[in-house]
């Protein structure tokens, strides 16, 4: 088969996006949503409804038993999601299945090892059959993906690291050379979650990777709001809203008020990136 004829992965789909956000003068809404929480159904009709909501990209995390770079709130949907038995069939069929019914860019959100033990070349071969935008792999270094990297480009999927404030200059460019739909910013140091300020280090931040890359950075781990969102919108490409949507979810009283509940605050979000 050639090369040409296995590219089904969404990548162009994504930068498509994200350059439409550009062109209306406004950042990206990125949201993160776990699969299989609060089920792999309920799931599914979440990330519908941060879409309608108005979110344009979704990422869809890969439950893992030790979410290190993922603060409380991830960990305990995390947790359900595996009690529950979620599979990586049941993430592909979340990515399917959320794409098919909506147009919109999805990524897939996971640490290494998973994927590792799964065979990178099923991986990402399954992953663009599903309409996966890519994956977004916050544990692996660079100078260990080459071989991540040639199945995905082979496939059509974006690769995308996770750069933070305390990466220096050099290994800003080593990161950005080889990543590609986008450039994931980590705003502060430690776990993900919500906070007060989201603050000048994402700023700092985004300006010493625009300086390497042209790819688009969005901003991620903190914003909760639509006073925050339009703070990062300011000054990023996107900005990544996960542990806010995932506190709804879990703070709701049934799935009907959760799924409404995320589906407003996209829509608050949505409102906050669009600067003017």
């Amino acid at each position: 088969m050639s090369n040409a004829s296995e590219k089904t992965g969404r990548i162009q789909l994504l930068s498509d996006t994200l350059a439409k956000a550009k062109s209306e003068d406004r950042a990206a809404l990125v949201a993160y949503l776990p699969a299989g929480f609060p089920t792999v159904d309920g799931a599914i009709e979440a990330v519908k409804a941060v879409i309608a909501g108005g979110a344009d990209v979704v990422e869809i995390g890969l439950p893992h038993s030790d979410p290190v770079l993922d603060g409380a709130i991830i960990q305990t949907a995390d947790d359900i999601a595996l009690r529950g038995g979620v599979k990586i069939a049941d993430v592909l069929r979340t990515v399917r299945e959320a794409h098919e019914a909506t147009g919109a860019p999805i990524l897939v959100m996971t640490y290494w090892n998973p994927i590792d033990r799964y065979g990178v070349e099923r991986f990402t071969a399954e992953l663009a059959e599903a309409g996966g935008a890519g994956c977004i792999l916050p544990d692996l270094p660079v100078q260990e993906s080459a071989l991540w990297r040639e199945h995905a480009e082979k496939h059509g999927l974006a690769t995308v690291f996770v750069v933070a404030p305390s990466s220096k200059d050099e290994r800003l460019a080593t990161i950005t050379a080889a990543g590609s739909g986008f450039v994931y910013a980590a705003s502060l140091m430690g776990v993900t979650g919500t906070r007060e300020s989201v603050g000048n280090q994402a700023q700092d931040l985004v300006r010493r990777t625009r300086a390497t890359t042209e790819l688009p950075v969005c901003v991620g781990l903190g914003v909760s709001n639509a006073v925050q969102a339009k703070e990062v919108a300011g000054f990023a490409d996107g900005v990544i809203v996960g542990s806010a949507f995932v506190k709804l979810l879990l703070d709701a009283p049934d799935e009907a008020a959760g799924l409404a509940a995320v589906r407003a605050l996209a829509g608050e979000l949505a409102e906050g990136v669009r600067r003017n």
